[in-house]
């Protein structure tokens, strides 16, 4: 089964399906393993992801790992965390921001990496976008009143709002996510992966 994955992946990386609607070309980003027991589940690479080619490699990421209460080591362990975006490349810029994620990505890839990592226990949703796909329940409900009802999608999953700092106003106006929705994840990430590996 790994080497099934091994090859997928490598098949992935080589992906050039949308390369010409990439302004920086294609540089798919992503950590898999058949061991990994959780599954973050985010948007797209920004800038700094794509030069760098390591997910989560920058301030969004910092947040994400002290969300979770786990350090570098444990987060880039790919047998323990796995690390799937919507979309594997930069998208580029848009108006307000990065655009979304390119559409022909995750049906090209994604259910079929899921697939061939049996040993999830917790996927952590990021976003809109990751919402609709691992949540279609909630896709009618915006995101702030979704992750509210974060006890409902234990123990399988939790969607958590983009930790990027632009998302700094909208977690000032909803203090209670440090307060309820943090512990709560923070602990379920202990006993998937054990106290010892905690930050």
């Amino acid at each position: 089964m790994e080497n099934t994955l091994d090859q997928l992946s490598r098949d992935a990386r080589g992906c050039r399906i949308c390369a010409d609607h990439l302004a920086l070309g294609p540089r798919p980003v992503f950590q898999v393993h058949t061991n990994a027991r959780i599954l973050v589940a985010g948007q797209a690479p920004g800038t700094k992801v794509h030069a760098s080619g390591v997910p989560f490699d920058d301030a969004s990421g910092d947040r994400l790992r002290d969300w979770m209460g786990i350090n570098r080591d444990v987060f880039y362990d790919a047998k323990r965390v796995a690390i799937l975006p919507m979309g594997f490349c930069y998208p580029g810029r848009g108006r307000s921001g990065d655009l979304p994620p390119r559409p022909e990505c995750a049906p090209k890839w994604r259910q079929a990496m899921l697939e061939l990592m049996p040993n999830l226990h917790l996927t952590l949703v990021i976003g809109a976008y990751a919402k609709d796909w691992h949540l279609p329940e909630l896709k009618a409900v915006s995101l702030t009143e979704a992750v509210k009802q974060f006890e409902g999608q234990l123990p399988d999953a939790l969607l958590l709002p983009h930790p990027s700092p632009r998302n700094n106003i909208w977690l000032k106006k909803n203090d209670w996510f440090e307060e309820r929705v943090l512990p709560t994840l923070q602990a379920r990430v202990a006993e998937i992966l054990g106290a010892k590996h905690q930050a």
